[in-house]
């Protein structure tokens, strides 16, 4: 019975002793099985070799023994250097060349398991397309096309790369260094091409100098014939205006002598019916004399008659000399008959 007893006693330490060993062993797992994956960072996970999972930045677990961390690939944008190259162009110039890559991972499994070394599969993938791209131009091509000869290499490049999980996102070429010879004869080159350019421009600034002033003299031309045509217009206007005020006025004149004749015709009519009316009473009255039987009326109406006869051959302008006629007494008579008429005429009045 003792027996059994120490026999129990033991068993019991050895089960606690193997609890406090798989709980030992627990903890060490779990402290050794967690890990942290930072920011811009991705884990391949290999199980016994073979690859089984990509952790993802955070708080991750990997059971220890069994799995191991084969790559930590960085998916944050890289840059790398393209060391400088020499190329010999289409014309057959050489040139030394160098530049830069900008590249992302995107897939971190393709990226470790599709390529040994990326940076440096990059790095010569990109030498290869330089020499390549650049191989196929002409030195002024080279020169004058940086921007097409990045866009082409982009492009070659990124597709080359796409099975490797990486993402080019821009190649640029620093810079292009011809050989000394050729870039001292491109120096006489474009000093002459500026000359050329500056006498092509003189020539150019001095045709459109003659140009501009000949279309300045034409326009003066112009605006002298203009202020000419408008001084024409404006005299003949005017003088077509001053004989319209000289019309007009004459009109006026016309109209105010038309009118005075017509008010010196109506007091001659006037005058001419007033004497007629003296007349007609002054021949009612020699009539009324003549009926009552007055011989010197008679005479009176007769004096008057040749009075007015002798006046119209006495105003004759073809007349030099005036012959008197015989009966000359006899109107002397009747002038005094005419005289002692007035005076009866007179006394029967009062």
């Amino acid at each position: 019975m003792g027996w059994l007893e120490i026999d129990g006693l033991t068993f019991t330490w050895i089960l606690i002793s193997l609890l406090f060993i798989v709980i030992v062993t627990i903890i060490l797992i779990a402290v050794i099985g967690f890990i942290t994956v930072p920011q811009g960072m991705k884990y391949t996970v290999e199980r016994f070799g073979k690859y089984t999972k990509t952790l993802e930045p955070g708080w991750r677990f990997v059971l220890p023994l069994f799995e191991t961390i084969s790559n930590k690939v960085d998916i944050r944008e890289q840059v790398k250097d393209v060391p400088p190259q020499e190329v010999i162009t289409k014309d057959n110039a050489m040139v030394k060349v160098d530049g830069v890559i900008f590249y992302k991972v995107l897939d971190a499994e393709k990226a470790t398991y599709k390529v040994t070394d990326l940076d440096g599969a990059i790095e010569q993938l990109t030498i290869t397309n330089i020499r390549s791209v650049m191989g196929s131009m002409d030195l002024d091509d080279i020169l004058s096309k940086r921007d097409e000869i990045n866009e082409k290499l982009l492009e070659v490049v990124d597709e080359a790369t796409d099975p490797w999980g990486v993402k080019n996102t821009r190649i640029e070429i620093k810079d292009i260094t011809p050989p000394l010879d050729l870039v001292e004869s491109m120096g006489r080159q474009m000093k002459a091409e500026r000359d050329k350019r500056a006498a092509i421009l003189e020539a150019e600034g001095q045709r459109r100098a003659a140009v501009e002033k000949a279309e300045g003299e034409k326009r003066a031309n112009i605006l002298k014939a203009e202020g000419s045509k408008e001084a024409a217009i404006l005299e003949a206007q005017a003088h077509k205006e001053t004989e319209i005020l000289k019309a007009e006025a004459r009109q006026q004149a016309d109209i105010l002598y038309f009118e005075t004749l017509k008010e010196s015709a109506n007091h001659q009519a006037y005058a001419r019916e007033k004497i007629a009316a003296a007349e007609a009473k002054a021949t009612e009255m020699i009539s009324q004399a003549i009926m009552n039987g007055d011989i010197q009326a008679i005479n009176y109406f007769i004096a008057i008659k040749y009075i007015e006869a002798l006046q119209n051959i006495a105003s004759a302008e073809n007349q030099k000399l005036i012959m008197m006629p015989l009966e000359a007494s006899n109107l002397i008579g009747s002038i005094s008959g005419i005289s002692d008429i007035a005076k009866e005429i007179l006394a029967n009045k009062q």
